[in-house]
């Protein structure tokens, strides 16, 4: 029974050790790196059409949602919106597939807290993504649902009705609080600086990322931010209608005194944080 017993751990150890190879093979290999890089100009675009959104509430049009919905709503109205959507959703399978990669493989060297933190932020950037691509596929498809942040009220609304629900909603905002926090600290203490090659921080072309990144990643943050403040508002008051996704921020914002001038610069922030995108996936730091 013994020797069976060892036999089959050795089995199971080589099946690890199997899977172990062809994960760090599969995240070391060239397509990966290609399909990053793809990726992340899509993730580009989509901030640059939010962006382009904030911008125009700001100015005073309301003709969508200045939300990733709303951006895939955007794209699919151009020519050949259907084909650009596609293009879309499969850009945002391979980031979803690259930090999946990361997050089993990658950070090699690193442990305890760093290591786990590390994979924290890769499970929250694939979770970004899955939902990114969600949106992309109900739009094209035409199964999406009315905007204004309906989905998020009613999840809201669905948690709060859990038994402990408020405390799970104050929970939620505040981690979507840390995450911001997390974006403006990136920006302020120049660690995006990390996701360029060595080529990509130098020059005057480095310099311009770097502001761009800087600039970007504060911006992201705030709106992401001001998310976080209207769930924790519908968790103390517990009332779902005063929660809501990145439009009823944007549009917080836009009641506050000199909003659209605040909106404004929010949304040439997040288009920093687009511009950013297509820095690193032009010099890649892997």
């Amino acid at each position: 029974m013994s020797d069976a017993t060892d036999g089959a751990k050795a089995q199971v150890e080589q099946a690890k050790a199997g899977a172990d190879r062809a994960g760090r093979q599969a995240q070391d290999s060239e397509w990966i790196d290609h399909a990053a890089r793809f990726g992340l100009v899509v993730y580009g675009v989509v901030h640059v059409v939010i962006a382009v959104l904030a911008v125009r509430l700001a100015l005073g049009e309301r003709s969508g949602e200045a939300s990733g919905s709303g951006a895939m709503a955007e794209l699919g109205q151009q020519p050949f919106g259907a084909v650009i959507l596609w293009v879309v959703v499969l850009g945002l399978v391979l980031l979803v597939v690259w930090t999946v990669l990361d997050l089993g493989w990658g950070h090699r060297g690193e442990d305890g807290a760093e290591l786990w933190r590390h994979r924290a932020i890769d499970a929250g950037k694939t979770v970004v993504y899955v939902v990114l691509a969600v949106s992309a596929v109900r739009v094209v498809t035409g199964s999406s649902g009315g905007g204004g942040g309906g989905g998020e009220k009613a999840l809201t609304a669905q948690v709060m009705s859990l038994p402990g629900g408020q405390l799970l909603v104050g929970a939620a905002a505040l981690g979507i609080l840390v995450v911001a926090g997390f974006h403006v600290h990136r920006g302020l203490s120049d660690d995006h600086a990390d996701k360029l090659a060595g080529e990509g921080r130098t020059g005057e072309a480095g310099r311009a990322y770097l502001l761009l990144g800087t600039v970007g990643y504060v911006a992201k943050g705030v709106a992401i931010g001001v998310v976080g403040l209207l769930v924790g508002l519908a968790a103390v008051q517990h009332d779902s209608s005063e929660s809501g996704g990145l439009d009823e921020a944007l549009t917080a914002v836009l009641r506050q005194p000199f909003g659209p001038y605040l909106l404004l610069a929010v949304g040439v922030g997040i288009g920093c944080f687009g511009l950013f995108c297509f820095a690193r996936a032009r010099h890649l730091s892997r």
